[in-house]
């Protein structure tokens, strides 16, 4: 169905005063690639968090209106995954005005939306997620958003626990400044994705030219594990439709068993490129390789290669 004419029929289904302001938006995103995982090689058709959602707004008075964002991922590849043929991605209701945002939903906390773009692999097999422990699209979050304040805006959320009394709510808290070529952002949260885990994130991105420079630090704990990881990537705009990419991180952890201090110690690279098709389809490849150390005793070495294509709508 053509675009123009999706949302057209969905408001046939409707009344129109309940679809002002909709926009429906998504992606396919699917590569084939040669995966070699546990001394096993195989080819692979991955689909890599394609999705589809509705988002829009109502006006409710002059200077406040209702927004809202109904986000599912579904698999091109064998179309169902974990949660049937569509998975719940990021949703949400709520108002907006003067004062800021207030939304309640599910959806990714500031720590994890303060990765901003340096991250040239997201959804990928190189996607830092490999690397960190702050990446949650968090169940039953509230948060409130800060009114445009020059390139400064903070974003403060509530996750609640819903477990009893004995376990605590979590906290997930973002200030990031954005400037015409630069990006900052510290991002801090306790008791989000884990009870008594913190995480403190500080984040980077440069443009210089037809560079761009990226740069992640984040350290985490909880009881008897510590973590401190780093990421940093560039990417080259060669041409107007071409892009070359490489990003390099590295995980090290801390962990207390039986009053043993154990380390290990994880790496990631990734190299690749975009080919812009057109304004909305990209055609991409990679290169990721993974490995993790315990005691200096390698115990994964994993890679894949791959080539695929995005098309955005």
């Amino acid at each position: 169905m053509k675009k123009a004419l999706l949302p057209l029929a969905l408001a046939s289904l409707f009344p129109l005063s309940a679809m002002a302001d909709v926009v429906v938006y998504g992606k396919g995103n699917v590569s084939f690639q040669n995966a070699n995982e546990a001394d096993e090689s195989q080819l692979e058709l991955v689909s890599n968090a394609s999705r589809i959602g509705l988002k829009g707004s109502e006006e409710i008075s002059s200077g406040l209106k209702a927004i809202y964002q109904f986000e599912y991922q579904t698999e091109v590849d064998d179309g169902s995954g974990s949660s049937g043929t569509f998975g719940q991605r990021n949703i949400y209701v709520g108002l907006q005005g003067s004062a800021g945002t207030i939304m309640g939903g599910k959806f990714d906390t500031p720590t994890k939306t303060a990765q901003e773009k340096i991250d040239l692999f997201n959804d990928l097999e190189g996607d830092l997620s490999y690397l960190v422990l702050g990446e949650t699209r968090a169940s039953n979050i509230v948060q409130y958003v800060t009114p445009a304040m020059g390139g400064l805006a903070a974003n403060v959320a509530l996750v609640t626990a819903e477990a009893g009394e004995n376990a605590d709510d979590g906290v997930s808290a973002s200030i990031t400044y954005t400037g015409s070529s630069f990006y900052l952002a510290l991002a801090s949260e306790t008791d989000v994705s884990a009870q008594e885990l913190d995480v403190t994130r500080l984040v980077g991105r440069f443009n210089l030219g037809s560079v761009q420079l990226g740069a992640m630090y984040e350290q985490a704990s909880i009881a008897d594990l510590d973590s401190d990881a780093w990421l940093v990537s560039a990417k080259l705009s060669a041409t107007e439709k071409l892009a070359y990419k490489v990003q390099y991180g590295n995980a090290g952890l801390e962990v207390v068993a039986q009053n043993v201090v154990v380390d290990v110690d994880r790496n990631q690279l990734s190299v690749g490129f975009d080919y812009a098709l057109t304004k909305n389809t990209t055609l991409f490849g990679y290169y990721t390789a993974e490995s993790a150390d315990v005691e200096s005793t390698e115990v994964a070495d994993d890679n894949w290669v791959g080539l695929g294509l995005d098309l955005k709508f």
